[in-house]
């Protein structure tokens, strides 16, 4: 599964993608109950911290961030202040990152569906002719985690979950067109990083 990855140090992200109202929101959420209709987000809480509960030698720091983009203006949906615009930046060895993007420790899967509430209720939700509230934005919920085995140095893995705005939006900006030739040329090992501003295919390639 994608998330063993993130535990031995590697960078991840899952997304959905689709029309308004085709069920990306709820792939992504799901809902509490019934168990069998949770989401890719709460399954790989609870996957990440059964692994770090029966890890041995081992300690881990698990950190969790949520945020927006919306109308190409990142906002922090975990901060004080969740309607400031925060701005991308990129760094020789953090590669592209959110500057003053919160990151709030996490114990238990209890902890990260509270923070993942918190900041669902923060996003930017509007009627369409598809759904009567849906989302108008992206939103990425990442999990990094730090490890430290005896011996060794801190490794770092993080895995993003990104949950995108409607495909029909974004045929308007050609967004989808990059973000489709981004993920093949990863598919094929070429280190590229986006040509265009676009936030959206920025964000999922940044380095943990």
């Amino acid at each position: 599964m994608f998330w063993k990855g993130v535990l031995e140090g590697y960078n991840c992200t899952v997304f959905a993608y689709g029309q308004t109202g085709c069920g990306k929101s709820f792939t992504m959420q799901g809902v509490t109950t019934p168990p069998s209709q949770r989401g890719i987000i709460p399954r790989a809480f609870e996957h990440i911290f059964e692994a770090v509960s029966v890890a041995e030698g081992t300690k881990y720091l698990v950190l969790a961030s949520y945020l927006e983009i919306y109308n190409e203006d990142v906002r922090d949906l975990l901060g004080g202040d969740s309607k400031k615009r925060l701005d991308l930046k990129e760094h020789t060895d953090k590669g592209v990152f959110v500057q003053d993007l919160s990151q709030h420790p996490v114990q238990n899967v209890v902890e990260c569906e509270a923070l993942m509430d918190r900041g669902w209720k923060n996003r930017s939700t509007g009627a369409t002719l598809m759904n009567a509230d849906s989302s108008r934005s992206h939103s990425i919920f990442s999990i990094r985690l730090e490890m430290l085995e005896e011996g060794e140095h801190i490794r770092s893995g993080k895995l993003n979950l990104v949950d995108l705005a409607g495909s029909e939006r974004q045929a308007k900006t050609g967004s989808s067109i990059t973000l489709k030739a981004l993920v093949q040329q990863r598919a094929e090992g070429i280190r590229v990083y986006p040509p265009s501003p676009d936030f959206a295919t920025h964000l999922p390639l940044s380095r943990p």
